[in-house]
């Protein structure tokens, strides 16, 4: 770790700025610092990312000291954005508003000035290179697979300064603003996955002791659902010959999930803590402790199934090349069914019908708090082999052609 000078000079201005509000503690903040990461790493681009909760963040980057206003990790800056600034902002070639969050009023009005000075200026005349052009301003939007996102995605907004801000779109097709995707990613994965003594030393490593290495094992990332009471509650009766002989072990962090099925451990929520397992019937419960996006990745890569939530872990999960459960955000008017449904249609294009079928009800009963889940996860795991192929195949089309950081980069140099 090395702290950042004191003070920015001009010479910065290719410098990239990236403002993240951090929302339901990790899934904005673990988007936006894989984005600074791979930009800093794959196109070495100077990345400032402002963060306003710190603590929140040190949870996936247990490294971060939560006292100090500027820091560096890989590449990338971190800094304190508290309100107002105590750091002077300076404006780069490109400045990222994630996912709507509010920029500070002090640095709306520096980047209006220097589109007004920019604008006064004949391009021609002798002072036009030493008056700075204002960032690229986008808007970072939430990844969505729905049809509208295509005819969205780079549009530009015009504020009434006259400076345009751009909206840009994560998505699944060509047209659409890519998915982030490190470049050595699947390779990282496919030679993890290639020896099972590498999840086994994961599982060491994160405290998760008695797990075989042909037991099933599911790790569990999501929002509170009376599902996920049912899922649990038909594991630990499951005769092992209706799960291939198997015995289940469900990865739980504290949180949530673990809220979903307190009621099943006989202790309460505040006396347990992580690596403590529950063993009942066929089902062993282990608590999660808290890891880096490096590890959770692994952690992924090393499951036979993944339930996950949110956008970050989602996409991880499809990176995994493993069957998955998406648990949406909730939102107003069952919005988010909205969400999913897209999102089953592109991932289903290529499963069999029958098979799709089911995959799709085990994700909406999940979503909707259906105990049903149950007579659907029993079918989806007698169509394991199928969806694990097709769980491998998925990735190398989802991705296409560019990632997000490569599509963005792109972006910035035409527009």
């Amino acid at each position: 770790m090395t702290s950042l000078s004191d003070s920015f000079t001009q010479n910065q201005a290719t410098h990239w700025d990236i403002f993240c509000a951090v929302v339901d503690n990790y899934g904005d903040i673990g988007v936006t610092w894989r984005l600074a990461k791979q930009l800093a790493a794959e196109y070495q681009i100077d990345i400032n990312l402002w963060v306003d909760d710190l603590q929140s963040f040190s949870h996936i980057l247990p490294e971060l000291d939560c006292e100090l206003s500027k820091q560096r990790f890989f590449g990338v800056n971190i800094l304190q954005w508290n309100s107002p600034l105590d750091i002077p902002y300076i404006p780069g070639s490109l400045l990222i508003e994630a996912f709507a969050c509010e920029l500070p009023s002090s640095v709306i009005d520096i980047i209006e000035s220097q589109h007004k000075a920019h604008q006064t200026i004949e391009p021609n005349s002798s002072l036009a290179n030493n008056v700075s052009k204002p960032p690229v301003w986008i808007n970072l939007e939430y990844l969505s697979a729905e049809d509208w996102v295509d005819g969205c995605h780079g549009l530009p907004s015009m504020q009434a300064s006259g400076i345009k801000k751009y909206f840009y779109f994560p998505g699944f097709s060509h047209h659409s603003g890519g998915l982030i995707c490190e470049e050595n990613l699947f390779n990282q994965r496919d030679s993890w996955q290639s020896d099972d003594k590498n999840k086994l030393a994961l599982f060491k490593r994160l405290g998760l002791t008695g797990i075989d290495v042909n037991d099933y094992v599911i790790s569990v990332f999501s929002y509170e659902t009376d599902a996920l009471t049912a899922l649990c509650q038909y594991w630990i009766n499951a005769a092992q010959s209706e799960v291939n002989t198997q015995k289940i072990h469900a990865l739980i962090p504290m949180g949530k999930s673990l809220h979903s099925i307190i009621s099943l451990l006989g202790v309460s929520f505040d006396t347990i803590k992580a690596t403590q397992r529950f063993s009942m019937g066929n089902l062993t419960i282990h608590i999660l402790p808290m890891t880096d996006q490096t590890e959770f990745d692994r952690l992924l890569w090393s499951c036979d199934f993944n339930i996950v939530r949110g956008e970050d872990s989602f996409l991880r999960a499809q990176w995994a090349a493993k069957p998955f459960i998406w648990h949406i955000y909730p939102q107003e008017d069952d919005y988010h069914l909205v969400k999913l449904q897209a999102f089953v249609n592109i991932y289903s294009l290529k499963l069999e019908n029958d098979i799709a079928n089911i995959w799709s009800k085990t994700n909406f009963a999940f979503n909707q708090q259906d105990t049903n889940v149950v007579e659907h996860w029993q079918q989806l795991i007698s169509a394991q082999l199928p969806l694990q192929q097709h769980a491998k195949d998925w990735p190398v089309d989802a991705k296409k052609d560019a990632d997000l950081a490569s599509r963005l980069v792109e972006f910035v140099k035409t527009s």
